[in-house]
């Protein structure tokens, strides 16, 4: 042992001892709380351990980012932002009324004016064309709000406003919110801004039920949005905060409120450069909308024209009420709005004046009806229906099922002229040309019977019980026309009638008392063939529309009136002179026929024309619920004989200048 070397004996192992080795500490993978620290800075992470903590959320926010914008496809449109109204507009062009569910009337940007998209732009979004159509912030404030128990809207881009609209629901939920801000990025990078913009205008909500920006304008304007000026557009901007605040109907603080935020948005849009400061200086008066009314009102007379032009659409082009439910129709009339609040005047007025279901039982169950048609081309210009459409269902201008009493006599007239009836001729001094009595001539409206039975051109002043044709029209005579109808032959009296206008299924039996009028034509087709007489025999068909438009596009099938020769011009000028012979009416020259005392039938009619316009007028009474017509007697009081005189009285009225 003692040969070795120092050095040996220090590598070499003791024998009978067991080695012992240092103790050492496992590392943790995460080193928190810190080792080698105490106190509070052995709970302050380190820089590394915040650095990484970031880059950890910012990895995990990315990757469940992607999982989401992966996994979230732009749905389909929701079925209420597809849905529009009808619209149905005046002759003039104006709107009359949309109806549907859904009051909005979607357009193109360009039919909106520019202004009005400047107002919206500066109040809701105005970096709208440079963003990428989300607002994170937005996104980050509904969390907040969310863990704050609040609303989790506000913030959003036009963008996401016209996601929420078009593709979601109205929910207001952070999973909604997500699906917002992920479809509002997809939806900018498909679509153009401007497709967005207009899409955004159409769908929003702008209070008074109008749904989009064409909607809103005439529900507080009366005008479509491309006549908007700076101010209205500006105003209609500010309702897109919330109308419940904002509409100046519903009360002082609305207004002030309203007042407000449209000075405020015509401000905006000077600072963000899309108003001049000269032009903001010309909008100091606060445009004050309308009174409150629902633009989709079918009430008063409203109901019975959409009604006519519905079935108008239903049998000239095929328009099913299923097809019209869906909307989106654009629906310009005929119907002329001054005349159509000018006759319902008139028929209220008369009523209110001289029917007094109170004080007489007679006038219980009143009923009027009336039309006009413009003779030239058969264009429906006005019509009473009742009293509203919301209560009053049938629409009594387009009912047949009214006698129409002597008001039929001028279609007999005209057949006999058409048709050749002769007479025993007059001497050369009755009328002062060449004919020998005993010659066969044809009749006039000044031919009368004469005692013998014969049809002549009496000599002298008719006698009172054998009344001229012409006379008997307007003041009695039917024992007249019944001969006379029986002399030209009742089909040739019913034929005549329907070629003139008549509906041929409104047409009764050909019995004796067919000439004096059983028949039962509506106010419509009344007017339509006095229409006739006044067109000089020529007949249009009445019609009530005169263009359809469905997504921009105009419908095919509404093809020209039918018109066509039903009397030739001698026999309609010859009629028109025996039935303007009954007088003036109100300062009108007019050829009028009506019933008369020598009537038994359960109605009052007066049917009269100018060369612009044919208005016939009926009168009879109902009871509720029951079909059949009750007597007209004493109905006015005992000085108006069967109700007679009211027609007239309403006519005049109506067409007084």
């Amino acid at each position: 042992m003692g040969t070795h070397t120092r050095a040996q004996r220090k590598k070499a192992p003791r024998r009978g001892r067991r080695r012992i080795l240092p103790c050492r500490t496992r590392r943790r993978i995460l080193d928190y709380p810190r080792s080698g620290r105490s106190g509070v800075r052995r709970w302050l992470p380190s820089w590394r351990q915040w650095l990484g903590s970031l880059a950890f959320l910012v990895t995990a926010v990315g990757t469940l980012f992607g999982c989401v914008y992966a996994s979230v496809d732009i749905p389909d449109e929701n079925a209420a932002a597809r849905r529009e109204a009808n619209v149905y507009y005046w002759a003039d062009g104006t709107q009359m009324v949309s109806t549907g569910e859904v009051d909005r009337q979607n357009v193109e940007l360009d039919q909106i004016a520019p202004s009005a998209v400047h107002a919206v732009i500066a109040a809701e979004n105005a970096s709208f064309y440079r963003d990428s159509g989300v607002s994170p912030k937005g996104l980050l404030r509904a969390g907040v709000n969310m863990v704050r128990g609040q609303e989790t809207q506000g913030g959003s881009t036009i963008t996401q406003q016209y996601v929420k609209n078009t593709y979601l629901s109205q929910d207001q939920t952070v999973t909604r919110k997500v699906k917002e801000f992920v479809i509002a990025l997809k939806v900018d990078r498909k679509k153009s801004k401007d497709e967005i913009l207009e899409g955004y205008l159409n769908t929003s909500w702008f209070g008074r039920g109008a749904n989009g920006i064409e909607a809103a304008a005439h529900a507080y304007y009366g005008i479509p949005a491309r006549k908007l000026n700076p101010s209205q557009g500006a105003f209609l901007a500010a309702m897109l905060k919330g109308a419940e605040l904002y509409d100046p109907s519903g009360g002082p603080g609305n207004r002030e409120r309203a007042r407000g935020r449209w000075s405020w948005i015509l401000d905006r849009q000077v600072d963000v450069g899309l108003m001049t400061e000269k032009e903001r200086a010309k909008y100091r008066t606060f445009p004050e909308p309308r009174k409150q009314s629902r633009s989709t009102s079918l009430g008063g007379q409203t109901g019975y024209l959409v009604d006519v032009a519905n079935r108008y659409l239903r049998q000239h082009i095929g328009l099913t009420d299923k097809d019209l439910s869906a909307g989106g129709y654009r629906i310009h009339t005929t119907f002329q709005r001054t005349k159509v609040h000018r006759l319902e005047r008139a028929v209220r007025q008369v009523l209110d004046r001289d029917i007094d279901a109170k004080k007489r039982a007679a006038d219980k169950g009143v009923q009027v009806g009336a039309a006009s048609v413009r003779p030239s081309d058969g264009a429906l210009l006005a019509l009473y229906g009742g009293p509203d459409a919301t209560t009053h269902f049938t629409n009594n201008a387009d009912t047949s099922g009214v006698p129409a009493g002597s008001a039929f006599k001028p279609f007999v007239l005209a057949a006999a002229l058409q048709h050749g009836v002769s007479q025993r001729g007059p001497t050369i001094a009755d009328v002062g040309f060449h004919a020998a009595r005993g010659v066969r001539m044809p009749i006039t409206a000044d031919s009368a019977y004469a005692p013998d039975g014969t049809l002549s051109i009496l000599a002298g002043t008719p006698d009172p019980d054998h009344p001229t044709l012409g006379t008997a029209l307007t003041t009695g005579g039917n024992a007249t026309y019944v001969r006379l109808g029986k002399e030209v032959g009742r089909e040739k009296v019913r034929d005549t009638a329907v070629g003139a206008g008549l509906l041929r299924q409104s047409m009764a039996r050909l019995e004796p008392t067919f000439s004096i009028g059983t028949s039962t034509p509506s106010a419509i087709r009344m007017a339509t063939a006095y229409g006739t007489f006044a067109n000089k025999g020529v007949r249009h068909d009445p019609y009530s529309v005169t263009k359809v438009v469905k997504d921009g596009a105009e419908l095919e099938g509404l093809d020209e009136p039918v018109s066509r020769r039903a009397l030739d011009p001698q026999v309609a000028h010859e009629v028109t002179r025996a039935l303007r012979s009954g007088g003036k009416h109100a300062g009108v020259d007019v050829a009028a026929g009506r019933t008369g005392d020598q009537d038994r039938l359960r109605s009052a009619w007066f049917a009269g024309y100018t060369e612009d316009m044919s208005t016939a007028v009926t009168m009879f009474r109902v009871r509720a619920g029951e079909p059949q017509l009750l007597p007209m007697s004493g109905v006015g009081g005992a000085k108006s004989g069967r109700g007679n005189v009211f027609p007239p009285r309403i006519w005049n009225a109506y067409a007084r200048p």
